[in-house]
Protein backbone atom coordinates (compact mmCIF):
# COMPACT_ATOMS: atom_id res chain seq x y z
CA UNK A 1 0.00 0.00 0.00
CA UNK A 2 3.20 2.55 0.81
CA UNK A 3 4.14 1.67 -2.49
CA UNK A 4 1.08 2.62 -3.87
CA UNK A 5 1.22 5.29 -2.41
CA UNK A 6 4.59 6.42 -3.21
CA UNK A 7 4.05 6.35 -7.09
CA UNK A 8 0.91 8.06 -6.63
CA UNK A 9 2.98 10.80 -4.70
CA UNK A 10 5.78 10.69 -7.61
CA UNK A 11 3.12 10.85 -10.58
CA UNK A 12 1.29 14.06 -9.26
CA UNK A 13 4.67 16.21 -8.20
CA UNK A 14 5.23 15.39 -12.16
CA UNK A 15 1.72 16.67 -12.95
CA UNK A 16 2.02 19.63 -10.86
CA UNK A 17 5.00 20.58 -12.70
CA UNK A 18 2.78 20.70 -15.83
CA UNK A 19 0.19 22.60 -14.10
CA UNK A 20 2.67 24.86 -13.59
CA UNK A 21 4.11 25.70 -16.71
CA UNK A 22 0.65 26.34 -18.60
CA UNK A 23 -2.65 27.72 -16.71
CA UNK A 24 -5.37 29.82 -17.32
CA UNK A 25 -4.41 33.13 -17.05
CA UNK A 26 -2.69 32.26 -20.58
CA UNK A 27 -5.31 32.74 -22.91
CA UNK A 28 -8.55 35.64 -23.27
CA UNK A 29 -10.77 35.99 -20.14
CA UNK A 30 -13.62 35.32 -22.58
CA UNK A 31 -12.01 31.87 -23.70
CA UNK A 32 -14.30 28.96 -24.43
CA UNK A 33 -13.17 26.02 -23.10
CA UNK A 34 -14.82 23.03 -22.62
CA UNK A 35 -15.64 19.32 -23.90
CA UNK A 36 -16.82 17.74 -27.46
CA UNK A 37 -18.93 14.94 -28.28
CA UNK A 38 -21.32 13.64 -31.14
CA UNK A 39 -24.86 12.36 -30.64
CA UNK A 40 -24.03 8.88 -32.03
CA UNK A 41 -20.79 7.75 -30.07
CA UNK A 42 -23.01 8.86 -26.33
CA UNK A 43 -26.58 8.85 -26.76
CA UNK A 44 -27.99 5.63 -27.37
CA UNK A 45 -31.63 5.19 -27.61
CA UNK A 46 -31.08 4.53 -30.82
CA UNK A 47 -35.00 3.73 -31.46
CA UNK A 48 -36.11 5.87 -28.80
CA UNK A 49 -38.28 8.57 -28.78
CA UNK A 50 -39.67 7.49 -32.32
CA UNK A 51 -35.73 8.48 -33.67
CA UNK A 52 -35.60 6.95 -37.62
CA UNK A 53 -32.58 4.82 -38.57
CA UNK A 54 -29.28 6.75 -39.35
CA UNK A 55 -26.47 5.41 -41.38
CA UNK A 56 -24.14 4.74 -38.60
CA UNK A 57 -27.21 2.94 -37.17
CA UNK A 58 -27.44 0.67 -40.08
CA UNK A 59 -23.43 0.34 -40.98
CA UNK A 60 -22.10 -0.92 -37.32
CA UNK A 61 -24.65 -3.77 -37.20
CA UNK A 62 -22.82 -5.15 -40.28
CA UNK A 63 -20.67 -7.79 -39.67
CA UNK A 64 -17.25 -6.69 -39.48
CA UNK A 65 -17.16 -3.16 -40.02
CA UNK A 66 -16.31 -2.11 -36.42
CA UNK A 67 -13.17 -3.21 -34.67
CA UNK A 68 -14.61 -4.84 -31.32
CA UNK A 69 -18.04 -5.96 -32.86
CA UNK A 70 -20.03 -3.23 -31.20
CA UNK A 71 -22.70 -0.63 -31.88
CA UNK A 72 -24.07 2.55 -30.83
CA UNK A 73 -27.30 1.05 -29.94
CA UNK A 74 -26.69 1.91 -26.01
CA UNK A 75 -23.17 3.72 -25.63
CA UNK A 76 -23.18 5.74 -22.87
CA UNK A 77 -27.30 6.05 -22.55
CA UNK A 78 -26.59 9.19 -22.66
CA UNK A 79 -30.08 10.16 -24.28
CA UNK A 80 -31.57 9.16 -20.28
CA UNK A 81 -28.44 10.49 -18.44
CA UNK A 82 -28.18 13.60 -20.11
CA UNK A 83 -29.01 15.62 -16.51
CA UNK A 84 -26.68 13.85 -14.37
CA UNK A 85 -23.61 14.30 -17.04
CA UNK A 86 -24.18 17.76 -17.37
CA UNK A 87 -23.93 17.60 -13.57
CA UNK A 88 -20.69 16.42 -13.76
CA UNK A 89 -19.80 18.80 -16.58
CA UNK A 90 -20.51 21.67 -14.39
CA UNK A 91 -18.31 20.07 -11.91
CA UNK A 92 -15.33 20.34 -13.73
CA UNK A 93 -15.42 23.95 -14.37
CA UNK A 94 -16.26 24.05 -18.28
CA UNK A 95 -18.19 27.58 -19.63
CA UNK A 96 -18.69 25.49 -23.09
CA UNK A 97 -20.26 22.04 -24.48
CA UNK A 98 -20.31 21.34 -27.71
CA UNK A 99 -22.31 18.41 -28.96
CA UNK A 100 -23.94 17.51 -32.39
CA UNK A 101 -27.76 17.13 -33.09
CA UNK A 102 -29.52 13.74 -34.64
CA UNK A 103 -30.79 14.21 -37.98
CA UNK A 104 -32.53 10.84 -37.37
CA UNK A 105 -33.64 11.79 -33.90
CA UNK A 106 -35.32 15.37 -35.66
CA UNK A 107 -36.14 14.14 -39.24
CA UNK A 108 -36.28 10.14 -38.99
CA UNK A 109 -37.51 10.29 -42.92
CA UNK A 110 -35.97 13.59 -43.82
CA UNK A 111 -37.93 16.30 -45.61
CA UNK A 112 -39.83 13.16 -46.59
CA UNK A 113 -41.63 12.56 -43.20
CA UNK A 114 -42.65 14.63 -40.07
CA UNK A 115 -40.55 16.77 -37.66
CA UNK A 116 -40.01 14.58 -34.38
CA UNK A 117 -41.40 16.73 -31.72
CA UNK A 118 -40.15 14.20 -28.88
CA UNK A 119 -36.46 14.72 -30.42
CA UNK A 120 -36.99 18.37 -31.01
CA UNK A 121 -38.15 18.19 -26.69
CA UNK A 122 -34.94 15.75 -26.03
CA UNK A 123 -32.35 19.12 -27.24
CA UNK A 124 -34.44 21.44 -25.69
CA UNK A 125 -34.49 19.73 -22.65
CA UNK A 126 -30.56 19.05 -22.93
CA UNK A 127 -29.99 22.79 -23.69
CA UNK A 128 -31.76 24.31 -20.96
CA UNK A 129 -29.55 22.33 -18.62
CA UNK A 130 -26.46 23.31 -20.03
CA UNK A 131 -27.76 26.82 -19.94
CA UNK A 132 -28.61 26.49 -16.57
CA UNK A 133 -25.42 25.49 -15.30
CA UNK A 134 -23.73 28.29 -17.12
CA UNK A 135 -22.63 26.18 -19.81
CA UNK A 136 -22.76 27.47 -23.88
CA UNK A 137 -24.36 24.84 -25.97
CA UNK A 138 -21.91 24.51 -29.12
CA UNK A 139 -23.84 22.72 -31.76
CA UNK A 140 -22.67 20.54 -34.39
CA UNK A 141 -25.79 19.95 -37.05
CA UNK A 142 -23.38 16.97 -38.76
CA UNK A 143 -21.14 14.96 -37.40
CA UNK A 144 -21.06 12.22 -39.74
CA UNK A 145 -24.74 10.68 -39.96
CA UNK A 146 -27.27 11.19 -41.73
CA UNK A 147 -31.31 9.17 -42.06
CA UNK A 148 -30.89 6.36 -43.84
CA UNK A 149 -33.64 7.37 -45.57
CA UNK A 150 -31.91 9.26 -47.85
CA UNK A 151 -29.06 7.28 -48.72
CA UNK A 152 -31.46 4.44 -49.60
CA UNK A 153 -33.81 7.22 -51.72
CA UNK A 154 -31.09 8.87 -53.27
CA UNK A 155 -27.68 7.86 -52.27
CA UNK A 156 -27.57 10.99 -49.98
CA UNK A 157 -24.13 13.32 -50.79
CA UNK A 158 -23.68 11.39 -54.22
CA UNK A 159 -27.48 13.57 -55.64
CA UNK A 160 -27.56 17.15 -55.17
CA UNK A 161 -30.97 16.81 -53.35
CA UNK A 162 -28.93 16.80 -49.95
CA UNK A 163 -28.22 20.17 -50.17
CA UNK A 164 -32.39 20.85 -49.97
CA UNK A 165 -32.21 18.06 -46.89
CA UNK A 166 -29.71 19.01 -45.42
CA UNK A 167 -30.79 22.87 -45.37
CA UNK A 168 -34.27 22.30 -44.93
CA UNK A 169 -32.99 20.26 -41.54
CA UNK A 170 -30.51 23.05 -39.92
CA UNK A 171 -34.01 25.44 -40.66
CA UNK A 172 -35.39 23.67 -38.07
CA UNK A 173 -32.36 23.89 -35.82
CA UNK A 174 -32.35 27.42 -35.98
CA UNK A 175 -35.39 27.65 -35.73
CA UNK A 176 -36.24 25.52 -32.61
CA UNK A 177 -32.82 26.12 -30.50
CA UNK A 178 -31.17 29.20 -32.38
CA UNK A 179 -32.30 31.32 -29.27
CA UNK A 180 -30.48 29.77 -27.06
CA UNK A 181 -27.37 28.67 -29.61
CA UNK A 182 -24.66 31.03 -30.12
CA UNK A 183 -21.92 28.53 -31.88
CA UNK A 184 -23.33 26.34 -34.64
CA UNK A 185 -20.98 24.25 -36.68
CA UNK A 186 -22.79 23.10 -40.54
CA UNK A 187 -20.32 19.79 -40.43
CA UNK A 188 -17.72 17.98 -38.20
CA UNK A 189 -14.50 17.05 -39.49
CA UNK A 190 -16.57 16.84 -43.42
CA UNK A 191 -13.35 15.78 -45.03
CA UNK A 192 -13.00 12.47 -43.21
CA UNK A 193 -16.41 11.85 -44.14
CA UNK A 194 -16.11 11.95 -47.45
CA UNK A 195 -12.29 10.43 -47.45
CA UNK A 196 -13.30 7.40 -45.51
CA UNK A 197 -17.25 7.12 -46.98
CA UNK A 198 -16.19 7.01 -50.80
CA UNK A 199 -12.38 7.05 -50.92
CA UNK A 200 -11.39 3.84 -48.72
CA UNK A 201 -14.64 3.00 -48.09
CA UNK A 202 -14.60 2.04 -44.26
CA UNK A 203 -17.59 4.97 -43.36
CA UNK A 204 -20.98 4.16 -44.48
CA UNK A 205 -21.66 4.46 -47.43
CA UNK A 206 -18.91 2.20 -47.82
CA UNK A 207 -18.07 2.98 -51.39
CA UNK A 208 -14.76 2.75 -52.86
CA UNK A 209 -12.84 1.10 -55.90
CA UNK A 210 -9.04 -0.52 -56.43
CA UNK A 211 -6.38 0.41 -55.86
CA UNK A 212 -8.23 2.62 -52.54
CA UNK A 213 -10.24 -0.39 -51.21
CA UNK A 214 -12.44 -3.45 -51.39
CA UNK A 215 -15.52 -2.30 -52.23
CA UNK A 216 -19.08 -3.78 -53.88
CA UNK A 217 -19.34 -0.51 -55.40
CA UNK A 218 -18.12 3.26 -55.91
CA UNK A 219 -15.27 5.19 -57.51
CA UNK A 220 -12.75 6.46 -55.38
CA UNK A 221 -11.28 8.85 -57.94
CA UNK A 222 -14.67 10.29 -59.05
CA UNK A 223 -17.35 10.09 -56.23
CA UNK A 224 -15.16 11.90 -53.33
CA UNK A 225 -15.24 15.02 -55.19
CA UNK A 226 -19.18 14.60 -56.20
CA UNK A 227 -19.55 14.20 -52.53
CA UNK A 228 -17.62 17.01 -51.54
CA UNK A 229 -19.02 19.64 -53.77
CA UNK A 230 -22.86 18.42 -52.55
CA UNK A 231 -21.11 19.14 -48.88
CA UNK A 232 -20.03 22.68 -49.92
CA UNK A 233 -22.89 23.24 -51.20
CA UNK A 234 -25.04 22.17 -48.61
CA UNK A 235 -22.97 24.34 -45.79
CA UNK A 236 -23.76 27.14 -47.99
CA UNK A 237 -27.72 26.71 -48.11
CA UNK A 238 -27.58 26.09 -44.30
CA UNK A 239 -25.51 29.51 -43.77
CA UNK A 240 -27.70 31.39 -46.17
CA UNK A 241 -30.95 30.31 -44.32
CA UNK A 242 -28.96 31.34 -41.16
CA UNK A 243 -27.79 34.93 -42.11
CA UNK A 244 -30.88 36.05 -44.01
CA UNK A 245 -33.66 34.68 -41.49
CA UNK A 246 -32.16 34.53 -37.97
CA UNK A 247 -28.48 35.33 -37.59
CA UNK A 248 -29.52 38.86 -36.42
CA UNK A 249 -32.32 38.85 -34.09
CA UNK A 250 -30.83 35.25 -32.55
CA UNK A 251 -26.91 36.82 -32.39
CA UNK A 252 -25.36 33.86 -32.94
CA UNK A 253 -22.41 32.73 -35.23
CA UNK A 254 -21.82 29.74 -38.07
CA UNK A 255 -18.98 27.96 -39.20
CA UNK A 256 -17.54 24.56 -40.14
CA UNK A 257 -14.97 22.30 -38.30
CA UNK A 258 -12.22 20.05 -40.16
CA UNK A 259 -10.17 17.31 -39.10
CA UNK A 260 -6.30 19.29 -39.38
CA UNK A 261 -3.62 17.33 -39.21
CA UNK A 262 0.46 18.82 -39.26
CA UNK A 263 2.31 17.71 -42.09
CA UNK A 264 5.87 17.39 -42.02
CA UNK A 265 8.04 16.48 -44.93
CA UNK A 266 9.17 12.96 -45.67
CA UNK A 267 12.77 14.30 -46.20
CA UNK A 268 14.19 18.00 -46.15
CA UNK A 269 13.84 18.40 -50.26
CA UNK A 270 11.71 20.27 -52.70
CA UNK A 271 9.52 17.45 -53.48
CA UNK A 272 8.41 16.61 -50.11
CA UNK A 273 8.13 19.92 -48.92
CA UNK A 274 6.16 20.67 -51.75
CA UNK A 275 4.50 17.27 -50.77
CA UNK A 276 3.66 18.60 -47.29
CA UNK A 277 1.83 21.78 -48.68
CA UNK A 278 -0.14 19.89 -50.92
CA UNK A 279 -1.68 17.53 -48.14
CA UNK A 280 -2.94 20.13 -46.34
CA UNK A 281 -4.39 21.80 -48.94
CA UNK A 282 -6.20 18.19 -50.01
CA UNK A 283 -7.27 17.70 -46.28
CA UNK A 284 -8.24 21.71 -45.54
CA UNK A 285 -8.05 23.70 -48.40
CA UNK A 286 -10.64 20.91 -50.54
CA UNK A 287 -13.28 22.35 -48.09
CA UNK A 288 -12.29 25.77 -46.95
CA UNK A 289 -10.72 27.29 -49.96
CA UNK A 290 -14.07 27.52 -51.74
CA UNK A 291 -15.61 28.67 -49.04
CA UNK A 292 -13.61 31.77 -48.56
CA UNK A 293 -11.83 31.90 -51.76
CA UNK A 294 -14.67 30.56 -54.01
CA UNK A 295 -12.57 27.84 -55.71
CA UNK A 296 -10.83 24.74 -55.13
CA UNK A 297 -6.88 24.55 -53.95
CA UNK A 298 -4.78 25.48 -56.89
CA UNK A 299 -2.66 22.27 -55.41
CA UNK A 300 -5.55 20.28 -56.02
CA UNK A 301 -6.72 21.74 -59.87
CA UNK A 302 -2.93 21.15 -60.72
CA UNK A 303 -3.38 17.57 -60.30
CA UNK A 304 -6.94 17.27 -60.70
CA UNK A 305 -8.21 19.41 -63.27
CA UNK A 306 -11.27 18.81 -64.90
CA UNK A 307 -12.28 15.73 -62.11
CA UNK A 308 -13.17 18.62 -60.00
CA UNK A 309 -16.87 20.17 -60.33
CA UNK A 310 -17.07 24.00 -61.05
CA UNK A 311 -18.83 26.53 -58.76
CA UNK A 312 -21.71 28.64 -60.63
CA UNK A 313 -21.75 32.39 -60.11
CA UNK A 314 -24.61 32.24 -57.55
CA UNK A 315 -22.70 29.16 -55.78
CA UNK A 316 -20.01 31.58 -55.26
CA UNK A 317 -22.36 34.43 -53.63
CA UNK A 318 -23.86 32.21 -51.42
CA UNK A 319 -20.14 30.94 -50.30
CA UNK A 320 -18.94 34.34 -49.76
CA UNK A 321 -18.64 35.40 -46.50
CA UNK A 322 -20.42 31.77 -45.14
CA UNK A 323 -17.42 31.33 -42.38
CA UNK A 324 -17.73 33.12 -38.96
CA UNK A 325 -15.08 30.73 -37.83
CA UNK A 326 -13.00 27.79 -38.56
CA UNK A 327 -13.25 24.71 -36.25
CA UNK A 328 -9.92 22.88 -35.76
CA UNK A 329 -10.26 19.20 -34.77
CA UNK A 330 -6.30 18.43 -34.40
CA UNK A 331 -4.79 15.48 -32.78
CA UNK A 332 -1.43 14.72 -34.80
CA UNK A 333 1.49 15.35 -36.76
CA UNK A 334 2.35 12.91 -39.72
CA UNK A 335 4.92 12.57 -42.41
CA UNK A 336 4.01 13.70 -45.85
CA UNK A 337 5.80 11.27 -48.79
CA UNK A 338 5.70 12.61 -52.30
CA UNK A 339 4.65 10.15 -54.77
CA UNK A 340 4.43 12.52 -58.00
CA UNK A 341 8.64 12.70 -58.37
CA UNK A 342 9.18 9.95 -55.95
CA UNK A 343 8.52 6.27 -56.02
CA UNK A 344 5.92 4.58 -53.74
CA UNK A 345 5.27 1.18 -53.90
CA UNK A 346 1.59 1.74 -52.98
CA UNK A 347 1.38 4.01 -56.28
CA UNK A 348 -0.03 7.56 -56.90
CA UNK A 349 -3.20 7.85 -55.45
CA UNK A 350 -4.62 10.94 -56.80
CA UNK A 351 -7.45 11.28 -54.68
CA UNK A 352 -5.20 11.68 -52.08
CA UNK A 353 -3.09 14.29 -53.75
CA UNK A 354 -0.32 11.60 -54.74
CA UNK A 355 1.39 11.07 -51.58
CA UNK A 356 1.72 8.80 -48.71
CA UNK A 357 0.93 10.28 -45.35
CA UNK A 358 2.77 8.03 -42.82
CA UNK A 359 4.17 8.28 -39.31
CA UNK A 360 7.60 7.38 -39.79
CA UNK A 361 10.65 9.16 -41.84
CA UNK A 362 13.83 6.55 -42.11
CA UNK A 363 12.73 4.83 -39.69
CA UNK A 364 11.98 7.49 -37.28
CA UNK A 365 8.83 8.17 -35.67
CA UNK A 366 7.33 11.75 -36.00
CA UNK A 367 6.39 11.94 -32.27
CA UNK A 368 5.92 9.58 -29.45
CA UNK A 369 3.15 6.88 -30.47
CA UNK A 370 0.11 6.66 -28.62
CA UNK A 371 -2.79 3.51 -28.92
CA UNK A 372 -4.29 4.83 -31.77
CA UNK A 373 -2.90 3.99 -34.93
CA UNK A 374 -1.64 7.35 -36.70
CA UNK A 375 -1.76 9.22 -33.90
CA UNK A 376 1.65 10.72 -32.45
CA UNK A 377 2.61 12.81 -29.67
CA UNK A 378 3.37 16.37 -31.55
CA UNK A 379 3.16 19.34 -29.57
CA UNK A 380 4.06 21.50 -31.98
CA UNK A 381 2.20 20.35 -34.46
CA UNK A 382 -0.66 22.29 -32.61
CA UNK A 383 0.90 26.03 -33.34
CA UNK A 384 1.70 25.00 -36.73
CA UNK A 385 -1.54 24.26 -38.10
CA UNK A 386 -2.94 27.10 -36.23
CA UNK A 387 -0.34 29.21 -38.09
CA UNK A 388 -0.67 27.76 -41.05
CA UNK A 389 -4.76 28.12 -41.11
CA UNK A 390 -3.90 32.36 -40.17
CA UNK A 391 -2.00 32.59 -42.81
CA UNK A 392 -4.13 30.86 -45.55
CA UNK A 393 -7.30 32.08 -44.44
CA UNK A 394 -6.95 35.75 -43.42
CA UNK A 395 -6.48 34.80 -39.73
CA UNK A 396 -10.25 34.08 -39.12
CA UNK A 397 -11.52 33.55 -35.74
CA UNK A 398 -10.66 29.88 -35.13
CA UNK A 399 -12.04 27.52 -32.60
CA UNK A 400 -9.72 24.15 -31.26
CA UNK A 401 -13.06 22.23 -31.38
CA UNK A 402 -11.19 18.91 -30.83
CA UNK A 403 -8.03 17.87 -29.11
CA UNK A 404 -7.21 14.59 -26.91
CA UNK A 405 -5.35 11.18 -25.85
CA UNK A 406 -6.44 7.70 -26.35
CA UNK A 407 -6.06 4.70 -24.19
CA UNK A 408 -6.26 1.47 -25.71
CA UNK A 409 -9.21 -0.53 -23.83
CA UNK A 410 -9.26 -4.13 -24.80
CA UNK A 411 -9.61 -5.52 -21.24
CA UNK A 412 -6.01 -6.03 -19.98
CA UNK A 413 -5.97 -2.68 -17.84
CA UNK A 414 -7.75 -2.04 -14.50
CA UNK A 415 -10.09 0.71 -13.90
CA UNK A 416 -7.22 1.92 -11.81
CA UNK A 417 -4.89 2.06 -14.82
CA UNK A 418 -7.06 3.94 -16.79
CA UNK A 419 -8.13 7.02 -14.35
CA UNK A 420 -4.50 7.46 -13.77
CA UNK A 421 -4.21 8.86 -17.14
CA UNK A 422 -1.17 10.28 -16.43
CA UNK A 423 -0.46 10.69 -20.21
CA UNK A 424 -3.48 12.15 -21.41
CA UNK A 425 -2.38 14.86 -18.75
CA UNK A 426 0.49 15.40 -20.76
CA UNK A 427 -0.38 15.24 -23.70
CA UNK A 428 -3.51 18.29 -22.94
CA UNK A 429 -0.37 20.20 -21.27
CA UNK A 430 1.62 20.47 -23.90
CA UNK A 431 -0.77 20.78 -26.64
CA UNK A 432 -2.18 23.70 -24.78
CA UNK A 433 1.02 25.06 -24.42
CA UNK A 434 1.47 24.90 -27.92
CA UNK A 435 -1.91 26.23 -28.75
CA UNK A 436 -0.30 29.38 -26.22
CA UNK A 437 2.51 29.94 -28.65
CA UNK A 438 0.65 30.46 -31.68
CA UNK A 439 -1.85 33.05 -29.88
CA UNK A 440 0.64 35.26 -29.24
CA UNK A 441 1.88 35.07 -32.64
CA UNK A 442 -1.11 36.72 -33.55
CA UNK A 443 -3.40 33.72 -34.14
CA UNK A 444 -7.39 34.62 -33.28
CA UNK A 445 -8.29 31.55 -31.52
CA UNK A 446 -11.59 31.75 -29.51
CA UNK A 447 -11.60 28.50 -27.81
CA UNK A 448 -10.87 24.85 -27.56
CA UNK A 449 -12.41 21.53 -26.63
CA UNK A 450 -10.79 18.21 -24.92
CA UNK A 451 -12.27 15.46 -26.95
CA UNK A 452 -14.07 13.85 -25.13
CA UNK A 453 -16.20 14.54 -22.23
CA UNK A 454 -16.58 10.52 -21.81
CA UNK A 455 -15.47 7.48 -22.68
CA UNK A 456 -17.60 6.65 -25.80
CA UNK A 457 -18.20 4.89 -29.24
CA UNK A 458 -15.10 5.45 -31.31
CA UNK A 459 -16.74 5.14 -34.51
CA UNK A 460 -14.50 1.70 -36.54
CA UNK A 461 -12.93 1.25 -33.31
CA UNK A 462 -15.93 0.32 -31.26
CA UNK A 463 -15.53 0.56 -27.46
CA UNK A 464 -11.35 -0.49 -28.10
CA UNK A 465 -10.23 2.96 -27.49
CA UNK A 466 -10.95 5.49 -24.57
CA UNK A 467 -10.65 9.53 -25.10
CA UNK A 468 -12.24 9.96 -22.54
CA UNK A 469 -11.84 12.75 -19.17
CA UNK A 470 -14.17 10.73 -17.29
CA UNK A 471 -14.23 6.74 -17.16
CA UNK A 472 -17.39 4.78 -18.54
CA UNK A 473 -18.02 1.20 -17.37
CA UNK A 474 -20.21 0.12 -20.22
CA UNK A 475 -21.70 -2.62 -18.48
CA UNK A 476 -23.21 -0.25 -15.71
CA UNK A 477 -23.24 2.75 -17.00
CA UNK A 478 -21.13 3.88 -13.64
CA UNK A 479 -18.97 7.66 -14.65
CA UNK A 480 -15.61 8.13 -12.48
CA UNK A 481 -13.65 11.03 -13.39
CA UNK A 482 -9.94 10.22 -14.39
CA UNK A 483 -7.03 12.22 -13.36
CA UNK A 484 -7.37 14.15 -16.59
CA UNK A 485 -10.33 15.81 -15.62
CA UNK A 486 -9.20 16.78 -11.98
CA UNK A 487 -6.50 18.10 -13.99
CA UNK A 488 -8.52 20.32 -16.32
CA UNK A 489 -10.94 21.56 -13.05
CA UNK A 490 -7.60 22.91 -11.19
CA UNK A 491 -6.67 24.37 -14.98
CA UNK A 492 -9.71 26.38 -15.44
CA UNK A 493 -9.78 27.62 -11.78
CA UNK A 494 -6.85 29.56 -12.96
CA UNK A 495 -3.53 30.61 -10.95
CA UNK A 496 -5.52 31.82 -7.89
CA UNK A 497 -6.21 28.32 -6.92
CA UNK A 498 -2.78 27.39 -5.43
CA UNK A 499 -2.37 23.96 -6.47
CA UNK A 500 -0.34 21.75 -4.52
CA UNK A 501 0.58 18.15 -4.58
CA UNK A 502 -0.81 17.67 -0.70
CA UNK A 503 -4.24 19.01 -2.51
CA UNK A 504 -4.31 16.86 -5.44
CA UNK A 505 -3.62 13.91 -3.58
CA UNK A 506 -7.38 14.72 -1.37
CA UNK A 507 -10.79 12.54 -2.99
CA UNK A 508 -11.80 14.13 -5.81
CA UNK A 509 -14.18 17.23 -5.33
CA UNK A 510 -15.71 15.98 -8.76
CA UNK A 511 -19.22 15.06 -8.70
CA UNK A 512 -19.59 10.73 -9.48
Amino acid sequence: MMEKHRETLGLLVCLFSLVAGIDRSHFPPDFLFGTATSYYQIEGGYLDGRKGLSNWDVFSHMPGKIKDGSNGDIADDHYHRFKDDINLMHSLGVNSYRFSISWSRILPRGRFGEVNSEGISFYKNLIDALIIKGIQPFVTINHYDIPQELEDRYGAWLNSQIQEDFGYFAEICFREFGDKVKYWSTFNEPNVMVSKGYIEGTYPPGRCSEPYGHCSSGDSDMEPFIATHNVILSHAVAVDIYRKKYQEKQGGSIGIVMSATWYEPYEDTPVHRIAAARASAFEIGWFLDPMIYGSYPIEMTQILGSVLPTFSSSDKKKLNNSLDFIGINHYTSMFAKDCLFSVCNLGPFTSNGSLLRIGYSNGVPVGATTDMPDFYVTPKGMEKIVLYVMKRYKNLPMIITENGYAQKSDGKLSIEDFINDEKRVEFLSSYLTSLSKAIRKGADVRGYFIWSFIDNFEWLFGYSERFGLVHVDYDTQQRTPKLSAKWYKEFLEGPKIKTTVSNMLKPSRLAN
